[in-house]
């Protein structure tokens, strides 16, 4: 749908105020970082969540944080909802736009590491700086960035902070928060705030995983850490998913700490197998576990006897070790591709992000298997095993507006099987759209009206990124609703 069309959908002073805003964003930002036309924009139409899609008025790429507070300002001025969107890798539709017109905020050309200061261990970076990129640029100086996504040769910062991402070593290094010591932050009003780790209420950490609903990153100073010394990892294969499931309940019992604890089932290695991301996966096994410990070599060296052992408990098909750098990277390369694999089953993938305690993963996944077959959906299962973070994937045709149905409603009944089991409907991916009708799972009438007045303090007119991460029920969303067309309308 071109902005014209969608302006067809407005009337009187909506309209005016519409053509006023995108003649005077005209003059802001020259037309080459300015999108308008279709095909430019179909890519900001959703992001990793493709079971939602909405145009958005306009795309806008600014390189500064002076133009981002023009940008925010001329939206608040107008009363058009607007978002800041990272390279799109989100798997909950938190880069969606609003059925209200809405101008995306790319934040990827402002990619500048700003600087690295090795001695204090800490960076200054732009948000649209890509995850890796980050960690190769520190390497020569024998630092890295933990926070490792799957997605982390395409995802960026300022999206990492807005998710509180983590990935495989979240279960040793924590998630973006534990390594965010520092942000500045356009508010809906266009003032620039500065958020650290301070004295006072902790705005940093309320503003990290609040999915681009208080604000648009412009900075953040992070954490680094040193390089281990010394690395490896095991690959085990297994007959069943229950033996694999034990063998993680035993290495975490124990006084060991490993960086990562990953398992893929047998239709993702099947898929992985077949594909670019080949890794060696062995093709009969009904689950394969990636284990890896890192630290000192005297660490390393004195845990590793204990985990192989545990590993050995569960009469493993084979079991595959090494500290080669290589051959590490291969036996990663499998899961670090599961999702881009999946392609190879079906042109669309619904990605889940549910938690379960570790003592009830084995019963968790046989019953979202089950749930699978209920719906009659092509299911699979790849997830951070240390921590009880499944992702449960499903793979289906987007075209099928019956299929969709049952996508969705076996989605919505493996996340409150999470929750009836003592887990959460997000480990690491947010609510964003995806979770809306999921929330009141978890969090009363009252906590979510809460919730919104939150929101509100940072965004008093609910224009940043709304429609995410709060539903919007009964009264509450008619009071939005009400607010948001008389901000447009007086315009």
């Amino acid at each position: 749908m071109s902005p014209e069309c969608r302006l067809g959908r407005l009337h009187g002073p909506q309209e005016r105020a519409i053509v006023q805003f995108l003649d005077t964003l005209s003059r802001i930002l020259p037309p080459e970082r300015l999108l308008r036309d279709n095909v430019s924009m179909m890519a900001y139409e959703c992001d990793g969540f493709p079971m939602h899609r909405q145009p958005p008025l306009a795309v806008a790429l600014p390189r500064t944080t002076a133009e981002v507070q023009q940008l925010v300002r001329l939206c608040c001025d107008h009363g058009v909802t607007f978002l800041g969107r990272g390279a799109g890798t989100g798997l909950s539709g938190g880069a969606t736009p609003d059925e209200r017109p809405t101008l995306v905020i790319e934040m990827a050309a402002m990619k500048r590491i700003l600087a690295v200061e090795p001695d204090d261990r800490i960076a200054v970076v732009e948000p649209g700086v890509v995850n890796l990129e980050l960690s190769r640029t520190v390497q020569p100086f024998g630092l890295c960035y933990a926070p490792d996504p799957s997605s982390q040769s395409a995802c960026t910062l300022g999206g990492n902070a807005s998710e509180n991402s983590g990935g495989p070593h979240c279960f040793k290094y924590g998630m973006t928060t534990d390594h965010l010591i520092g942000a500045k932050m356009v508010l809906a009003s266009g003032e620039l705030v500065e958020l650290n780790e301070g004295e006072g209420p902790d705005l940093l950490g309320l503003a990290t995983g609040s999915e681009g609903t208080f604000g648009i990153f412009t900075e953040l100073t992070v954490r680094l850490l040193p390089v281990p010394e010394l690395v490896r990892t095991w690959l085990a294969a297994f007959a069943t998913m229950g033996q694999a499931c034990r063998a993680v309940s035993s290495i975490v019992a124990s006084n060991i700490v490993p960086a990562a604890l990953e398992v893929l089932d047998h239709l993702t290695i099947q898929a992985v197998e077949a594909s670019v991301y080949a890794a060696g996966y062995p093709a009969d096994a009904a689950a394969v576990l990636l284990v890896e410990l890192d630290g000192t070599r005297a660490s390393v060296d004195s845990d590793s006897p204990l985990v192989e052992q545990y590993i050995a408990e569960q009469q493993p098909l084979s079991i595959e070790g090494t500290t080669d750098a290589q051959q590490r990277k291969r036996l990663w390369q499998g899961r670090k591709g599961a999702f881009g694999a999946m392609g190879r089953l079906a042109p669309d993938l619904y990605v889940l992000d549910g938690v379960v305690p570790r003592s009830r993963l084995e019963p968790v996944l046989q019953r979202v298997v089950e749930i699978g077959r209920e719906y009659d959906v092509t299911l699979s299962n790849v997830f951070h095993a240390g921590d009880g973070n499944l992702h449960p994937n499903i793979s289906y045709d987007g075209r099928d507006p019956v299929v969709c149905a049952r996508v969705k409603a076996a989605g919505m009944e493996i996340l409150k099987l999470c929750v009836d089991e003592g887990g959460s409907i997000t480990g690491e991916h947010g609510v964003g759209r995806e979770k809306l009708d999921h929330v009141p799972l978890m969090f009363t009438d009252v906590d979510i009206e809460v919730f919104h007045d939150v929101k509100r303090c940072f965004d008093p007119n609910e224009l940043c990124n709304p429609g995410k991460a709060f539903p919007s029920g009964g009264a509450c969303g008619e009071g939005r609703s009400a607010r948001n067309e008389g901000a447009l309308g007086a315009r």
